[in-house]
């Protein structure tokens, strides 16, 4: 191995994210939240387990089945505050990423979004004096709700000194949606070799990889003001807002299309493919354009392109696996939607795996650990 090969592979645990040691926590704390589901029948509810593992906990109640999700931004307020601090005030695109994160994870099960709690938490409440900060993050937070077609319900700001570092505010919240009447939640029963996959394109970021990104700002002479090859500053391009695809996923459900599983690409990048626990490979034979600022981050940490792939979204923020012949069909309502999307390849049996023919790289089952007994 190189030691360009080296750095790329480091450079993520460098910057404090170690998904080996993350991943293994988050395994125990699905086996512990297994043994609590029998308590929800008390109460007239059950706990779908075959949910445990995927992006949104699917549950019913009475007549109704509903998904639960909570998810965080992580560190990309930060770099909202540095770069607010220069002048260009983008609380608004981190607040509406916050809100995206929740909902992308929350549609993956076909859930539609029903309602949006915000938590807000600061190192002192003095960050709540920046009122053109506070004023531009309540607008991205409403903003992103309408898109969702969600409710805001409400939410808590605590100030947490000492734990939270006192210029910053973490955004996370949680969200609760429904599977329309007659409808089942999509856990990938139905997956099946010669399924075809679509890739939806990201707008560049999105939630994940924040950590690196400001590690390697703080290498640059001009930090976050460090024009890209395009002109645009290096700040400016991490904040562009995440995509949306509540409306997607509403828009594909209602045309009737045969959707058997559904992926958001965020942390672990395209190991997020293999995430159905079943024992088929992905192959993947076109891909969609790198965002420039993905490319910049690649390049500037030494990433090798399988590095960068079980990294970063790298222009794919969403993937829709689907029947055999549908794939067209369901770019065309992507289009429709805004959203660029390829057929970009399809489902074989054997091993559980991911293949990429363009970059001649393979991952296997080995590399992702997400469910409790991966």
């Amino acid at each position: 191995m190189s030691s360009i090969q080296r750095r790329g592979e480091d450079a993520y645990r460098a910057a404090g994210v170690d998904y080996a040691v993350l991943d293994a926590g988050k395994r125990l704390a699905v086996k512990a939240a297994l043994a609590t589901s029998t308590h929800m029948q008390a109460r007239g509810g059950t706990a779908l387990d075959a949910s445990r593992g995927e992006s949104a906990f699917v549950f019913k109640a009475g007549e109704q089945t509903l998904a639960l999700v909570l998810e965080g931004l992580g560190t990309k307020s930060i770099i909202a505050r540095a770069v607010a601090e220069q002048g260009r005030n983008h609380f608004d695109a981190v607040a509406y990423d916050t809100v995206a994160a929740i909902i992308n994870d929350l549609c993956c099960v076909g859930a539609r979004p029903l309602v949006v709690n915000a938590y807000f938490s600061t190192g002192k409440p003095d960050w709540f004096h920046h009122e053109q900060w506070y004023e531009r993050l309540i607008e991205g937070w409403f903003n992103a709700c309408v898109d969702a077609g969600c409710t805001w319900g409400g939410g808590e700001s605590p100030s947490l000194p000492e734990l939270v570092c006192g210029e910053e505010i973490e955004l996370a919240g949680s969200a609760v949606g429904v599977i329309p009447a007659g409808c089942e939640p999509i856990l990938g029963e139905r997956l099946a070799a010669g399924d075809e996959i679509v890739l939806v394109a990201s707008s560049g970021l999105h939630a994940n990889g924040s950590s690196l990104a400001r590690m390697i700002a703080s290498d640059l002479p001009d930090g976050y003001e460090t024009a890209l090859p395009s002109g645009e500053l290096f700040g400016e391009a991490l904040l562009r807002p995440s995509h949306m695809y509540a409306g997607l996923v509403d828009a594909v459900l209602e045309a009737g299309l045969p959707v058997t599983y559904m992926s958001h690409i965020t942390g672990h990048g395209f190991l997020k493919l293999m995430r159905p626990a079943r024992a088929l490979t992905y192959r993947i034979s076109h891909l969609l354009p790198v965002p420039e600022v993905l490319s910049f981050l690649v390049d500037r940490a030494g990433m090798t392109p399988r590095v960068a792939y079980s990294t970063f979204n790298m222009g794919n923020g969403f993937a829709i696996y689907c029947a055999a012949g549908s794939g067209e069909k369901l770019v065309e309502v992507a289009r429709e939607k805004g959203l660029a999307a390829i057929v970009a390849g399809q489902v074989e049996s054997g091993g559980r795996g991911v293949v990429i023919e363009p970059l001649d790289v393979e991952f296997g089952s080995e590399e992702l650990r997400l469910g409790p007994d991966q």
